[in-house]
């Protein structure tokens, strides 16, 4: 069975990398990798290939960064060719991507299969791209596999066909646990020289945050008040140093002493970093998760969150972005206010496995039965060598 995998941003390859690894070791499935270049620099990408052991992309389209309507359509562009020239049994996307999204839609119109990992998550709030991007895989997708329960009754409550669905785990935390050790060696700390549970770890990205001068200068004054408690660790992304001069915060950040900014880390360093750490505080969905299962408390600067697993067993708090919530949340962590986390169901390392198990299942079960899906290959190729004379 041929399957193209589909990885784009930098937490499409923690997903992926325990997958193509089942798949491999199945000996049933040969997993394609086609990496669309959403990502494309070397800390966003190639160190997280090689520090994951993932084998190098099959193709690599690299498309590159762009509005979310001209990097949709670049990547649902340059993927068209890619997916009729391997002629794939399916396609399997994970997370909530432009990547995500735009090979899922150029899948389904040729009629080819396409899985979604990490399906039903919903934060219910459509101005963010990531939720629209999700509501719309999971609609188009023939098999959805879910990470936690709320994924799996936002399914139902939507619609979709109980048989699509399947809960499985987690496979972010897959990767988590089969590195942990190998982070433990991570000398970051002492490059830093950071004690352990000494500091905290920042991120920031979302644009709702760090696209806006005055969010982000309320949470600014949240971490002025906070590091002068504690060290702040802040591996900044490229989004967010872009418009440090922009909005005149550069000058605010030289002022605050123990508010450290560094480089994005790799896989490795950032796991370790935050295992150590006394509390994070971040705008990502998959920190949300890691800090879960590492049991560091997480503060999420958001509003919302498409991860209620999190908050519901205790790791995770939603403290939004103002200034006086934020530091409310902070002294609740300092002074050990916050429930003892748990695990959640099936979070053990073999979501994966689960995964390869029901594809394989399925796929065997499909090729016995009469018809066959229809795949428009042969008409596609056609309109496409009329179109651009590529075939």
């Amino acid at each position: 069975m041929k399957i193209i995998t589909v990885v784009g941003a930098r937490p499409n390859f923690m997903k992926i990398a325990p997958i193509i690894k089942s798949c491999r070791t199945s000996k049933v499935i040969e997993p394609l990798i086609v990496h669309t270049g959403q990502h494309y620099d070397e800390k966003m990408s190639d160190l997280f290939f090689r520090q994951l052991n993932i084998p190098e992309p099959d193709i690599n389209l690299e498309v590159g960064s762009g509005s979310h309507a001209a990097q949709t359509a670049e990547i649902m562009k340059a993927f068209e060719p890619v997916l009729l020239y391997y002629q794939p049994d399916a396609v399997l996307v994970v997370g909530d991507v432009n990547s995500t999204i735009a090979c899922g839609l150029v899948a389904v119109k040729i009629g080819v299969k396409l899985m979604h990992v990490e399906a039903g998550l919903r934060s219910f709030d459509r101005t963010m791209p990531e939720e629209i991007n999700r509501l719309l895989t999971d609609s188009i997708s023939d098999y959805l596999f879910c990470t936690e329960q709320s994924g799996v009754d936002n399914l139902i409550d939507e619609g979709i066909p109980a048989e699509k669905i399947f809960l499985v785990g987690n496979v972010m935390i897959d990767t988590l646990l089969t590195h942990k050790a190998r982070a433990h060696k991570s000398s970051i700390l002492d490059r830093l020289n950071l004690n352990n549970r000494k500091f905290a770890v920042l991120t920031l990205h979302r644009p709702s945050n760090v696209d806006n001068p005055v969010v982000f200068g309320g949470i600014l004054d949240a971490l002025e008040i906070i590091q002068k408690d504690l060290p702040i660790i802040f591996p900044i992304h490229p989004r967010t140093s872009r418009n440090l001069t922009p909005f005149n915060l550069d000058r605010r950040l030289e002022k605050l002493p123990n508010l450290h900014l560094i480089e994005p880390l790799g896989y490795l360093d950032f796991l370790k970093i935050i295992s150590t750490a006394k509390l994070v505080l971040t705008d990502s969905g998959g920190i949300q998760e890691e800090t879960t299962i590492l049991k560091v408390p997480c503060l999420t600067l958001r509003d919302n969150t498409e991860r209620p697993v999190t908050v519901e067993i205790g790791s995770n708090r939603i403290v939004g972005t103002n200034p006086d919530k934020i530091i409310h949340a902070y002294n609740q962590v300092i002074n050990g206010r916050l429930i003892e986390p748990q695990i959640p169901p099936l979070w053990d390392g073999r979501a994966a496995d689960r995964i390869v198990q029901i594809i394989i299942e399925k796929h065997s079960k499909s090729e016995t039965q009469k018809p066959k899906p229809t795949r428009h290959y042969d008409s596609y190729k056609r309109t496409l060598a009329t179109s651009r004379n590529e075939f």
